[in-house]
Protein backbone atom coordinates (compact mmCIF):
# COMPACT_ATOMS: atom_id res chain seq x y z
CA UNK A 1 0.00 0.00 0.00
CA UNK A 2 1.56 3.24 -1.40
CA UNK A 3 1.43 6.59 1.55
CA UNK A 4 0.44 9.62 0.34
CA UNK A 5 3.56 12.65 0.82
CA UNK A 6 2.90 15.36 2.98
CA UNK A 7 4.76 18.57 4.44
CA UNK A 8 3.77 20.76 7.15
CA UNK A 9 1.43 19.63 10.56
CA UNK A 10 -1.93 19.10 8.59
CA UNK A 11 -1.34 15.65 8.02
CA UNK A 12 0.83 14.71 10.72
CA UNK A 13 -0.14 12.10 13.76
CA UNK A 14 1.34 11.53 16.74
CA UNK A 15 2.44 7.94 18.81
CA UNK A 16 -1.16 6.88 18.89
CA UNK A 17 -2.30 7.77 15.31
CA UNK A 18 -4.69 10.61 15.95
CA UNK A 19 -3.46 13.95 13.98
CA UNK A 20 -1.30 16.21 15.71
CA UNK A 21 -3.18 20.05 16.91
CA UNK A 22 -1.59 22.94 18.22
CA UNK A 23 -2.02 23.32 21.89
CA UNK A 24 -2.98 27.40 21.72
CA UNK A 25 -4.54 28.18 18.95
CA UNK A 26 -7.30 30.85 17.89
CA UNK A 27 -8.47 28.44 15.23
CA UNK A 28 -11.66 26.91 17.09
CA UNK A 29 -13.53 30.83 17.57
CA UNK A 30 -11.83 31.37 14.01
CA UNK A 31 -13.83 28.17 12.53
CA UNK A 32 -16.92 28.95 14.59
CA UNK A 33 -17.37 32.61 13.33
CA UNK A 34 -16.78 30.73 9.96
CA UNK A 35 -20.04 28.33 9.99
CA UNK A 36 -21.87 31.06 11.94
CA UNK A 37 -21.47 34.11 9.15
CA UNK A 38 -20.89 32.32 6.03
CA UNK A 39 -22.17 30.62 3.30
CA UNK A 40 -21.20 27.80 1.10
CA UNK A 41 -20.66 29.34 -2.00
CA UNK A 42 -21.58 26.28 -4.39
CA UNK A 43 -22.16 22.83 -4.72
CA UNK A 44 -25.21 21.06 -3.92
CA UNK A 45 -24.88 22.86 -0.26
CA UNK A 46 -24.51 26.30 -1.71
CA UNK A 47 -26.50 28.46 0.60
CA UNK A 48 -25.91 26.30 3.31
CA UNK A 49 -23.79 27.12 6.49
CA UNK A 50 -20.03 27.34 5.59
CA UNK A 51 -18.18 23.86 6.99
CA UNK A 52 -14.67 23.98 6.06
CA UNK A 53 -13.64 20.16 5.74
CA UNK A 54 -11.45 18.44 8.59
CA UNK A 55 -8.49 18.76 6.71
CA UNK A 56 -8.57 22.60 5.49
CA UNK A 57 -10.14 22.92 9.68
CA UNK A 58 -6.89 21.52 10.77
CA UNK A 59 -5.09 24.04 8.67
CA UNK A 60 -6.67 26.72 10.70
CA UNK A 61 -6.12 25.39 13.51
CA UNK A 62 -2.40 25.70 12.91
CA UNK A 63 -2.29 28.50 11.10
CA UNK A 64 -3.94 30.46 14.18
CA UNK A 65 -1.75 29.00 16.61
CA UNK A 66 0.21 30.90 19.37
CA UNK A 67 2.52 30.82 21.72
CA UNK A 68 2.00 31.48 25.71
CA UNK A 69 2.82 35.35 24.88
CA UNK A 70 -0.67 35.23 22.68
CA UNK A 71 1.60 35.71 19.54
CA UNK A 72 1.60 33.95 16.38
CA UNK A 73 3.61 30.81 15.43
CA UNK A 74 3.78 31.07 11.83
CA UNK A 75 4.74 34.84 10.33
CA UNK A 76 4.10 33.48 7.21
CA UNK A 77 2.38 30.59 5.26
CA UNK A 78 2.11 28.36 1.85
CA UNK A 79 -0.84 26.04 0.99
CA UNK A 80 0.09 24.02 -1.66
CA UNK A 81 -2.37 21.58 -3.03
CA UNK A 82 -3.59 19.86 -6.16
CA UNK A 83 -5.99 21.77 -8.96
CA UNK A 84 -9.66 21.95 -7.38
CA UNK A 85 -9.26 21.22 -3.69
CA UNK A 86 -10.57 24.44 -2.60
CA UNK A 87 -7.85 26.80 -1.74
CA UNK A 88 -9.95 29.68 -3.21
CA UNK A 89 -13.44 29.49 -0.60
CA UNK A 90 -10.57 28.53 2.20
CA UNK A 91 -8.75 31.45 1.46
CA UNK A 92 -11.96 33.64 1.28
CA UNK A 93 -13.18 32.62 4.38
CA UNK A 94 -9.77 33.18 6.16
CA UNK A 95 -9.48 36.86 4.46
CA UNK A 96 -13.70 37.49 5.44
CA UNK A 97 -12.27 36.73 8.56
CA UNK A 98 -9.43 38.89 8.66
CA UNK A 99 -11.77 41.60 7.45
CA UNK A 100 -14.34 41.70 9.87
CA UNK A 101 -13.82 38.54 12.44
CA UNK A 102 -12.01 37.88 15.84
CA UNK A 103 -8.82 36.85 14.44
CA UNK A 104 -6.20 38.00 17.15
CA UNK A 105 -5.20 37.73 20.45
CA UNK A 106 -7.23 39.30 23.39
CA UNK A 107 -6.12 37.78 26.43
CA UNK A 108 -6.49 34.02 27.72
CA UNK A 109 -9.59 32.71 29.42
CA UNK A 110 -10.04 30.92 33.01
CA UNK A 111 -9.11 27.55 31.40
CA UNK A 112 -6.29 29.18 30.11
CA UNK A 113 -7.17 28.93 26.09
CA UNK A 114 -6.75 32.39 24.06
CA UNK A 115 -9.42 34.47 23.52
CA UNK A 116 -9.55 36.29 20.04
CA UNK A 117 -10.77 39.67 18.98
CA UNK A 118 -11.43 41.91 15.58
CA UNK A 119 -8.84 43.85 13.69
CA UNK A 120 -9.60 47.54 14.21
CA UNK A 121 -9.32 49.44 10.77
CA UNK A 122 -8.22 46.02 8.81
CA UNK A 123 -6.61 46.23 6.29
CA UNK A 124 -6.56 42.86 3.77
CA UNK A 125 -5.47 42.56 0.63
CA UNK A 126 -5.80 39.96 -2.21
CA UNK A 127 -2.50 39.64 -4.28
CA UNK A 128 -2.12 38.54 -7.64
CA UNK A 129 0.08 39.13 -11.04
CA UNK A 130 -3.11 39.38 -13.02
CA UNK A 131 -6.43 41.27 -11.75
CA UNK A 132 -8.23 37.74 -13.39
CA UNK A 133 -6.30 35.56 -10.54
CA UNK A 134 -7.90 37.67 -7.76
CA UNK A 135 -11.04 37.35 -9.53
CA UNK A 136 -11.34 33.93 -8.29
CA UNK A 137 -11.19 34.46 -5.21
CA UNK A 138 -13.45 37.69 -4.89
CA UNK A 139 -16.04 36.10 -6.98
CA UNK A 140 -16.71 34.29 -4.02
CA UNK A 141 -17.20 37.44 -1.06
CA UNK A 142 -20.66 37.90 -2.64
CA UNK A 143 -21.93 34.45 -2.31
CA UNK A 144 -20.11 33.73 1.61
CA UNK A 145 -21.59 37.10 3.00
CA UNK A 146 -24.47 35.92 4.83
CA UNK A 147 -26.89 38.76 4.82
CA UNK A 148 -26.38 39.26 8.81
CA UNK A 149 -22.67 39.73 8.68
CA UNK A 150 -23.66 42.21 5.86
CA UNK A 151 -26.11 43.99 8.18
CA UNK A 152 -23.98 44.22 11.00
CA UNK A 153 -20.66 45.98 9.34
CA UNK A 154 -22.35 47.52 6.74
CA UNK A 155 -20.49 46.13 4.28
CA UNK A 156 -20.45 47.95 0.83
CA UNK A 157 -19.27 45.18 -2.46
CA UNK A 158 -17.63 46.31 -5.28
CA UNK A 159 -15.96 44.15 -7.99
CA UNK A 160 -12.61 44.24 -6.84
CA UNK A 161 -12.94 46.34 -3.01
CA UNK A 162 -15.37 45.68 -0.05
CA UNK A 163 -15.48 48.10 2.48
CA UNK A 164 -17.00 47.44 5.75
CA UNK A 165 -17.77 50.18 9.16
CA UNK A 166 -18.51 53.30 6.68
CA UNK A 167 -15.07 52.29 5.12
CA UNK A 168 -12.52 51.94 7.73
CA UNK A 169 -12.22 48.78 6.86
CA UNK A 170 -10.84 47.37 3.82
CA UNK A 171 -10.89 44.29 1.34
CA UNK A 172 -8.74 44.62 -1.74
CA UNK A 173 -7.42 43.47 -4.85
CA UNK A 174 -3.97 44.29 -5.81
CA UNK A 175 -2.29 43.51 -8.74
CA UNK A 176 1.64 43.67 -9.61
CA UNK A 177 2.24 47.33 -9.50
CA UNK A 178 4.95 47.12 -6.50
CA UNK A 179 5.45 51.10 -6.48
CA UNK A 180 1.49 51.43 -5.74
CA UNK A 181 1.93 49.06 -3.09
CA UNK A 182 4.45 50.30 -1.31
CA UNK A 183 3.99 51.91 2.08
CA UNK A 184 0.64 49.97 2.64
CA UNK A 185 -0.56 48.98 6.47
CA UNK A 186 -1.80 45.83 5.50
CA UNK A 187 -2.77 43.71 8.48
CA UNK A 188 -3.60 40.50 6.15
CA UNK A 189 -2.38 39.66 2.65
CA UNK A 190 -3.54 36.45 0.81
CA UNK A 191 -0.81 36.14 -2.27
CA UNK A 192 -2.77 33.85 -5.16
CA UNK A 193 -1.16 31.56 -6.88
CA UNK A 194 2.31 32.42 -6.88
CA UNK A 195 3.71 29.60 -8.68
CA UNK A 196 2.69 32.41 -11.62
CA UNK A 197 5.01 35.16 -9.71
CA UNK A 198 7.40 35.47 -11.97
CA UNK A 199 10.46 38.51 -12.27
CA UNK A 200 8.90 39.08 -15.85
CA UNK A 201 5.30 40.07 -14.75
CA UNK A 202 6.32 41.76 -11.55
CA UNK A 203 5.59 39.23 -9.11
CA UNK A 204 9.05 38.84 -7.43
CA UNK A 205 8.65 42.51 -6.91
CA UNK A 206 5.27 42.33 -5.40
CA UNK A 207 6.14 39.50 -3.08
CA UNK A 208 8.94 41.94 -1.45
CA UNK A 209 6.72 44.99 -0.94
CA UNK A 210 4.63 42.95 0.69
CA UNK A 211 6.92 41.31 3.00
CA UNK A 212 8.21 44.88 3.85
CA UNK A 213 4.59 46.46 4.31
CA UNK A 214 3.83 43.55 6.67
CA UNK A 215 6.99 43.83 9.00
CA UNK A 216 5.80 47.08 10.20
CA UNK A 217 2.77 45.89 12.15
CA UNK A 218 2.84 46.04 15.80
CA UNK A 219 3.64 42.49 17.61
CA UNK A 220 4.20 40.58 14.21
CA UNK A 221 0.38 40.17 13.65
CA UNK A 222 0.54 41.20 10.34
CA UNK A 223 0.92 37.97 8.18
CA UNK A 224 1.07 36.75 4.35
CA UNK A 225 -0.55 33.15 3.45
CA UNK A 226 0.41 32.20 -0.17
CA UNK A 227 -1.88 29.72 -2.03
CA UNK A 228 -0.78 27.61 -4.76
CA UNK A 229 -0.48 24.46 -7.12
CA UNK A 230 2.72 23.20 -7.51
CA UNK A 231 5.38 25.09 -9.16
CA UNK A 232 7.59 24.18 -12.12
CA UNK A 233 11.18 23.86 -11.49
CA UNK A 234 13.87 26.66 -13.15
CA UNK A 235 10.84 29.09 -13.49
CA UNK A 236 12.24 30.67 -10.48
CA UNK A 237 8.63 31.94 -9.34
CA UNK A 238 7.80 33.10 -5.57
CA UNK A 239 6.28 29.37 -5.46
CA UNK A 240 9.83 28.14 -6.17
CA UNK A 241 11.65 30.42 -3.79
CA UNK A 242 9.31 29.76 -1.26
CA UNK A 243 9.91 25.81 -1.44
CA UNK A 244 13.77 26.62 -1.50
CA UNK A 245 13.39 28.48 1.89
CA UNK A 246 11.02 25.95 3.37
CA UNK A 247 14.00 23.12 2.26
CA UNK A 248 16.78 25.67 3.67
CA UNK A 249 14.62 26.01 7.02
CA UNK A 250 14.19 21.91 7.21
CA UNK A 251 17.60 21.00 6.79
CA UNK A 252 18.50 24.05 9.61
CA UNK A 253 20.81 26.10 6.99
CA UNK A 254 19.18 29.24 7.47
CA UNK A 255 18.55 31.42 11.03
CA UNK A 256 15.05 32.07 9.56
CA UNK A 257 12.08 30.65 10.77
CA UNK A 258 8.25 30.56 11.11
CA UNK A 259 7.04 29.89 7.95
CA UNK A 260 3.49 27.29 7.77
CA UNK A 261 4.34 25.35 4.46
CA UNK A 262 1.82 22.22 4.12
CA UNK A 263 1.09 20.31 1.09
CA UNK A 264 -0.09 17.32 0.71
CA UNK A 265 0.89 15.21 -2.43
CA UNK A 266 0.44 11.79 -4.60
CA UNK A 267 3.21 8.85 -3.29
CA UNK A 268 5.63 9.84 -5.39
CA UNK A 269 5.96 6.09 -7.19
CA UNK A 270 2.61 7.33 -8.91
CA UNK A 271 2.51 5.99 -12.24
CA UNK A 272 0.58 7.92 -14.67
CA UNK A 273 0.22 5.13 -17.29
CA UNK A 274 -1.91 2.80 -14.79
CA UNK A 275 -5.11 3.37 -14.15
CA UNK A 276 -5.06 1.70 -10.64
CA UNK A 277 -1.87 3.31 -9.25
CA UNK A 278 -2.84 7.14 -10.88
CA UNK A 279 -6.42 6.20 -9.24
CA UNK A 280 -4.79 5.75 -5.64
CA UNK A 281 -2.49 8.83 -6.39
CA UNK A 282 -5.16 11.10 -6.99
CA UNK A 283 -7.14 10.17 -4.16
CA UNK A 284 -4.21 10.70 -2.02
CA UNK A 285 -3.22 14.02 -3.02
CA UNK A 286 -7.50 15.49 -2.88
CA UNK A 287 -7.37 14.52 0.69
CA UNK A 288 -10.55 15.32 2.26
CA UNK A 289 -11.97 17.06 -0.78
CA UNK A 290 -14.25 14.37 -2.17
CA UNK A 291 -16.49 16.53 -4.62
CA UNK A 292 -13.39 15.54 -7.06
CA UNK A 293 -14.32 13.32 -9.64
CA UNK A 294 -11.47 10.73 -9.75
CA UNK A 295 -12.68 9.38 -13.32
CA UNK A 296 -12.64 12.82 -14.53
CA UNK A 297 -9.01 13.29 -13.65
CA UNK A 298 -7.93 10.14 -14.98
CA UNK A 299 -9.61 11.04 -18.38
CA UNK A 300 -7.75 14.49 -18.12
CA UNK A 301 -4.27 13.48 -17.67
CA UNK A 302 -4.53 11.06 -19.78
CA UNK A 303 -5.74 13.43 -22.41
CA UNK A 304 -2.74 14.23 -25.44
CA UNK A 305 -2.94 17.71 -24.85
CA UNK A 306 -1.88 17.45 -20.76
CA UNK A 307 2.18 16.91 -20.50
CA UNK A 308 2.93 14.43 -17.72
CA UNK A 309 5.04 16.91 -16.15
CA UNK A 310 1.35 19.13 -15.95
CA UNK A 311 -0.59 16.49 -14.81
CA UNK A 312 1.79 15.50 -11.84
CA UNK A 313 1.86 19.29 -11.15
CA UNK A 314 -2.09 19.78 -11.04
CA UNK A 315 -3.59 16.41 -10.43
CA UNK A 316 -1.50 15.10 -7.83
CA UNK A 317 0.25 17.97 -6.69
CA UNK A 318 3.71 17.23 -7.00
CA UNK A 319 6.73 19.23 -8.26
CA UNK A 320 7.58 17.76 -11.44
CA UNK A 321 10.75 17.78 -13.45
CA UNK A 322 11.84 20.63 -15.76
CA UNK A 323 12.26 19.86 -19.49
CA UNK A 324 16.13 18.48 -18.98
CA UNK A 325 15.86 17.53 -15.45
CA UNK A 326 18.53 15.21 -15.05
CA UNK A 327 15.48 12.74 -12.81
CA UNK A 328 12.24 13.47 -12.22
CA UNK A 329 11.38 14.88 -8.36
CA UNK A 330 9.45 11.64 -8.18
CA UNK A 331 11.64 9.13 -9.01
CA UNK A 332 14.16 9.95 -6.92
CA UNK A 333 11.35 10.80 -4.01
CA UNK A 334 10.29 6.79 -4.75
CA UNK A 335 13.56 5.34 -3.72
CA UNK A 336 13.32 6.92 -0.26
CA UNK A 337 13.71 4.17 3.03
CA UNK A 338 13.83 4.52 6.18
CA UNK A 339 17.39 3.58 7.03
CA UNK A 340 20.49 4.68 8.35
CA UNK A 341 24.04 3.61 8.71
CA UNK A 342 25.26 1.31 11.51
CA UNK A 343 28.67 1.57 13.17
CA UNK A 344 30.89 -1.05 10.91
CA UNK A 345 29.02 -1.12 8.03
CA UNK A 346 31.17 -1.52 4.39
CA UNK A 347 30.84 1.83 2.79
CA UNK A 348 32.05 3.35 -0.06
CA UNK A 349 32.57 7.50 0.07
CA UNK A 350 32.87 10.04 -2.78
CA UNK A 351 33.99 13.24 -1.74
CA UNK A 352 34.10 16.74 -3.99
CA UNK A 353 35.85 20.04 -2.35
CA UNK A 354 35.53 23.78 -2.76
CA UNK A 355 37.26 25.96 -1.17
CA UNK A 356 34.78 29.29 -1.82
CA UNK A 357 31.95 28.93 -4.49
CA UNK A 358 30.70 25.54 -4.39
CA UNK A 359 29.23 23.45 -1.42
CA UNK A 360 31.55 20.37 -0.22
CA UNK A 361 29.67 16.98 0.19
CA UNK A 362 30.81 13.93 1.60
CA UNK A 363 28.65 10.86 0.54
CA UNK A 364 28.61 7.36 1.96
CA UNK A 365 27.12 4.43 0.16
CA UNK A 366 26.66 0.87 1.39
CA UNK A 367 28.27 -2.06 -0.05
CA UNK A 368 25.70 -4.41 0.35
CA UNK A 369 22.73 -2.73 -0.77
CA UNK A 370 24.08 0.95 -2.09
CA UNK A 371 21.98 3.44 0.61
CA UNK A 372 23.22 6.24 -0.15
CA UNK A 373 23.31 8.91 3.13
CA UNK A 374 25.25 12.14 3.54
CA UNK A 375 27.90 12.05 6.24
CA UNK A 376 28.93 15.90 5.10
CA UNK A 377 27.37 19.24 3.69
CA UNK A 378 29.00 22.72 3.64
CA UNK A 379 27.59 25.75 2.73
CA UNK A 380 30.83 28.09 1.90
CA UNK A 381 28.18 30.99 3.20
CA UNK A 382 27.79 29.73 6.37
CA UNK A 383 31.25 29.95 6.99
CA UNK A 384 32.46 33.29 6.59
CA UNK A 385 32.64 32.72 2.22
CA UNK A 386 35.21 29.77 2.93
CA UNK A 387 34.77 25.92 3.66
CA UNK A 388 36.45 24.98 6.93
CA UNK A 389 39.05 22.56 5.96
CA UNK A 390 40.12 21.26 9.20
CA UNK A 391 36.01 20.58 9.73
CA UNK A 392 36.04 18.53 6.95
CA UNK A 393 39.50 16.55 7.32
CA UNK A 394 37.76 15.19 11.36
CA UNK A 395 34.70 14.49 8.93
CA UNK A 396 36.56 12.22 6.89
CA UNK A 397 38.21 10.50 10.09
CA UNK A 398 35.33 10.12 11.98
CA UNK A 399 34.34 8.01 8.74
CA UNK A 400 36.95 5.93 8.72
CA UNK A 401 36.56 5.65 12.60
CA UNK A 402 33.17 4.24 12.59
CA UNK A 403 32.56 2.57 9.50
CA UNK A 404 34.48 -0.25 7.24
CA UNK A 405 36.17 1.84 4.20
CA UNK A 406 36.33 -0.33 1.59
CA UNK A 407 36.29 2.75 -1.13
CA UNK A 408 37.13 6.69 -1.26
CA UNK A 409 37.16 8.26 -4.45
CA UNK A 410 37.42 12.11 -3.88
CA UNK A 411 37.71 15.12 -6.22
CA UNK A 412 41.18 16.87 -6.46
CA UNK A 413 40.58 20.16 -7.40
CA UNK A 414 41.12 22.60 -4.12
CA UNK A 415 41.61 19.73 -1.32
CA UNK A 416 45.11 18.33 -3.15
CA UNK A 417 47.14 18.29 0.45
CA UNK A 418 44.25 16.97 2.04
CA UNK A 419 43.51 13.75 -0.50
CA UNK A 420 47.33 12.70 -0.10
CA UNK A 421 47.29 12.73 3.34
CA UNK A 422 44.60 10.41 3.10
CA UNK A 423 45.79 8.03 0.71
CA UNK A 424 49.01 7.97 2.90
CA UNK A 425 46.89 7.51 5.86
CA UNK A 426 44.04 4.74 4.39
CA UNK A 427 45.35 3.69 1.35
CA UNK A 428 46.70 0.33 2.07
CA UNK A 429 43.33 -0.29 4.01
CA UNK A 430 40.77 0.29 1.32
CA UNK A 431 39.95 -2.40 -1.22
CA UNK A 432 39.33 -0.48 -4.63
CA UNK A 433 41.46 2.91 -5.54
CA UNK A 434 40.70 5.22 -7.52
CA UNK A 435 43.40 5.50 -9.78
CA UNK A 436 46.45 2.35 -10.04
CA UNK A 437 48.90 5.45 -8.43
CA UNK A 438 46.53 6.95 -6.44
CA UNK A 439 43.97 5.50 -3.49
CA UNK A 440 41.78 8.26 -3.00
CA UNK A 441 42.26 10.95 -6.26
CA UNK A 442 39.66 10.89 -8.62
CA UNK A 443 40.06 14.44 -10.99
CA UNK A 444 37.05 14.60 -12.58
CA UNK A 445 38.67 17.19 -15.26
CA UNK A 446 40.37 13.95 -16.53
CA UNK A 447 37.80 11.53 -15.40
CA UNK A 448 34.39 12.40 -17.35
CA UNK A 449 34.34 9.38 -19.24
CA UNK A 450 34.07 7.15 -16.03
CA UNK A 451 32.14 9.28 -14.62
CA UNK A 452 29.86 9.32 -16.98
CA UNK A 453 29.13 6.28 -16.75
CA UNK A 454 28.50 6.16 -13.35
CA UNK A 455 25.97 9.05 -13.93
CA UNK A 456 23.93 6.46 -16.49
CA UNK A 457 23.79 3.55 -14.00
CA UNK A 458 22.92 5.61 -11.09
CA UNK A 459 20.17 7.39 -13.81
CA UNK A 460 19.46 3.52 -14.50
CA UNK A 461 19.11 2.30 -10.74
CA UNK A 462 17.13 5.26 -9.63
CA UNK A 463 14.04 4.90 -12.28
CA UNK A 464 14.38 1.27 -11.16
CA UNK A 465 13.53 2.18 -7.53
CA UNK A 466 16.54 0.54 -6.46
CA UNK A 467 18.85 3.35 -5.84
CA UNK A 468 17.75 3.67 -1.45
CA UNK A 469 18.68 6.77 0.60
CA UNK A 470 17.55 8.33 3.26
CA UNK A 471 15.62 11.23 1.90
CA UNK A 472 18.07 13.79 2.79
CA UNK A 473 16.43 17.12 1.64
CA UNK A 474 19.21 19.21 0.86
CA UNK A 475 20.14 15.71 -1.20
CA UNK A 476 17.32 15.84 -2.58
CA UNK A 477 17.62 19.32 -3.94
CA UNK A 478 20.87 18.71 -5.51
CA UNK A 479 19.82 15.79 -7.33
CA UNK A 480 16.85 17.92 -8.58
CA UNK A 481 18.42 20.68 -9.26
CA UNK A 482 20.72 18.31 -11.50
CA UNK A 483 20.50 19.28 -15.59
CA UNK A 484 21.29 16.53 -18.39
CA UNK A 485 24.38 17.03 -20.41
CA UNK A 486 25.34 15.14 -23.06
CA UNK A 487 28.61 14.74 -24.12
CA UNK A 488 30.80 12.49 -26.61
CA UNK A 489 31.07 9.36 -23.93
CA UNK A 490 26.54 9.30 -22.85
CA UNK A 491 24.64 11.52 -20.61
CA UNK A 492 25.75 13.16 -17.54
CA UNK A 493 24.47 15.97 -15.49
CA UNK A 494 25.94 19.90 -14.49
CA UNK A 495 24.27 22.99 -12.99
CA UNK A 496 21.54 24.55 -14.79
CA UNK A 497 24.07 27.40 -15.59
CA UNK A 498 27.67 28.29 -14.86
CA UNK A 499 26.11 31.25 -12.33
CA UNK A 500 23.70 29.71 -11.23
CA UNK A 501 22.86 29.42 -7.70
CA UNK A 502 21.48 26.02 -7.47
CA UNK A 503 24.01 23.76 -6.57
CA UNK A 504 24.27 19.59 -7.46
CA UNK A 505 27.61 19.42 -5.40
CA UNK A 506 25.92 16.49 -3.40
CA UNK A 507 24.41 14.94 -6.53
CA UNK A 508 27.97 14.69 -7.67
CA UNK A 509 29.13 12.81 -4.37
CA UNK A 510 26.14 10.53 -4.41
CA UNK A 511 26.52 9.26 -7.92
CA UNK A 512 30.31 9.01 -7.05
CA UNK A 513 30.16 7.13 -4.07
CA UNK A 514 26.95 4.55 -5.68
CA UNK A 515 29.81 3.85 -8.49
CA UNK A 516 32.69 3.49 -5.88
CA UNK A 517 30.39 0.85 -4.34
CA UNK A 518 30.15 -0.81 -7.55
CA UNK A 519 33.95 -0.97 -8.11
CA UNK A 520 34.13 -2.91 -4.85
CA UNK A 521 31.10 -5.00 -6.27
CA UNK A 522 32.68 -5.96 -9.03
CA UNK A 523 35.88 -6.62 -7.80
CA UNK A 524 37.71 -4.33 -9.74
CA UNK A 525 40.84 -3.09 -7.33
CA UNK A 526 43.32 -0.89 -9.90
CA UNK A 527 45.29 -0.88 -6.94
CA UNK A 528 49.25 -0.08 -7.05
CA UNK A 529 52.22 -1.76 -5.58
CA UNK A 530 53.60 1.27 -4.62
CA UNK A 531 51.26 3.15 -1.79
CA UNK A 532 52.84 6.48 -1.72
CA UNK A 533 51.85 9.16 -4.64
CA UNK A 534 53.23 11.19 -6.77
CA UNK A 535 53.32 14.44 -5.30
CA UNK A 536 51.60 15.55 -8.35
CA UNK A 537 47.94 14.20 -8.60
CA UNK A 538 47.22 16.11 -12.23
CA UNK A 539 45.62 13.25 -14.64
CA UNK A 540 45.14 10.84 -11.98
Amino acid sequence: MTQAAFHGPTWQRGDDGRFVLPEHTLGWEVLQWMSTHLLQPDGENAGQPFVPTNEQARFVLHWYEVDDQGRFIHSSGFLRRMKGWGKDPIAAAICLVEFVGPCRFSHWNSSGEPVAKGVPGAWVQVAAVTQEQSRNTFSLFPLMMSPGLIARWGIDTGQFRLLAEGGSRRLEAVTSNARALEGARSSFVLSSEVQHWLSTNGGHAMSAVIDRNLTKARGASARNLAIANAHAPGEDSVGERTWDAYVKMQEGKTKAEGLLYDSLEADPSTDLSDEDSLRQGILQARGDSDWLDVDRIIQATWDPRTSPSEARRYYLNQISAADDAWVAPHEWDANAVEDSLSPGDRIALFFDGSRTDDHTGLVACRIEDGFVTVLGHWNPERHGGEIPRLEVDAAVHRAFDQYEVEAFFADVKDFETYIDSWHSTYGDDLRTWAHKDHSIAFDMRHRKREFTEMAERALTAITDGSFPHDNSVVLGQHIKNARRRTNRYGISFGKESRESSRKVDLAVCAVGARGARDRVASGTTEKSRKKKPSTTLMGV
